[in-house]
C-alpha cells in the first residue's frame, strides 16, 4: 500500500505479490531496488559480451577473407588496402556482433527477471530459483524447434542456471547476506524509523 502522509506508516510488504510489485517501484529517493538495477546492469553486460563473442571472430575471418580475395585488385597504396580490409572486418563485426548481442541480452534479462521474481515472491533465494529461471529461458529460446528442442533447451538452461546461481549465491555469501535478506532488513529498519517518527 501507499504510505499515508498523516496516518500510521504502511507496513513492509507481506505477500509475494506485494514484494514482486515492489521490484518495479521507485523509493522515496526516486531509485529502483538493487535487484532491478542489477537486472539492467547484467543485460548491458550480456549485450557487450555477446557483441564481442560474435563480433571479434567475424572481424578476424572477414578481414582474412578480404585479404585472400583481393590479391588481384589494384589499390592506390598500402594504406588504402589496409583500410579496405579493416572496413570489411568492421562491417562483419557490427553485423555478427549485433546478432549475438541482442540474443545474449534477451537471454540474461529473462533469466534475471524470472530468478529475481521468484526470489522476491518467495522472500528467499535458493538454487532452485536459478535452475527454474534457466529452464524457463532455455525452453523459451528453443521451443521453436519442437518438443525435442524444448526439452533440450530446458535441460541446457537448467545446466546453465545451477552453476550461475551457485556462483551468485557464493558471492552474496561472502558479503554476509543475500539481496532478499538485505532488502528485508532495510524494509524493516525503514518501517521502524517511520513508525518512530510518526
Amino acid at each position: 500500500g501507499a504510505p499515508s502522509v498523516f496516518g500510521r506508516p504502511a507496513p513492509p510488504p507481506q505477500t509475494g505479490w506485494e514484494r514482486l510489485s515492489e521490484l518495479w517501484q521507485r523509493d522515496e529517493r526516486d531509485r529502483y531496488p538493487e535487484e532491478t538495477v542489477n537486472m539492467f546492469k547484467s543485460a548491458f553486460t550480456g549485450g557487450l559480451v555477446g557483441w564481442l563473442y560474435g563480433g571479434l571472430p567475424a572481424f578476424v575471418s572477414a578481414r582474412k577473407a578480404f585479404i585472400e580475395r583481393s590479391h588481384g585488385e589494384l589499390f592506390q597504396n598500402r594504406a588504402d588496402a589496409v583500410q579496405s580490409a579493416h572496413r570489411a572486418g568492421l562491417r562483419s563485426f557490427i553485423r555478427y556482433g549485433w546478432r549475438w548481442s541482442w540474443r545474449v541480452t534477451v537471454f540474461t534479462t529473462i533469466f534475471n527477471v524470472v530468478s529475481s521474481g521468484l526470489s522476491a515472491y518467495r522472500d528467499k533465494t535458493t538454487i532452485t530459483h536459478f535452475a527454474a529461471a534457466g529452464a524457463f529461458t532455455g525452453g523459451l529460446f528453443r521451443m521453436h524447434l519442437g518438443l525435442q528442442g524444448l526439452a533440450g533447451g530446458i535441460m541446457l538452461g537448467t545446466a546453465f542456471g545451477i552453476p550461475a546461481g551457485g556462483l551468485l549465491m557464493a558471492f552474496h555469501g561472502l558479503a554476509g547476506e543475500n539481496l532478499q535478506e538485505k532488502r528485508s532488513r532495510e524494509r524493516r529498519e525503514l518501517y521502524e524509523r517511520k513508525l518512530a517518527e510518526w
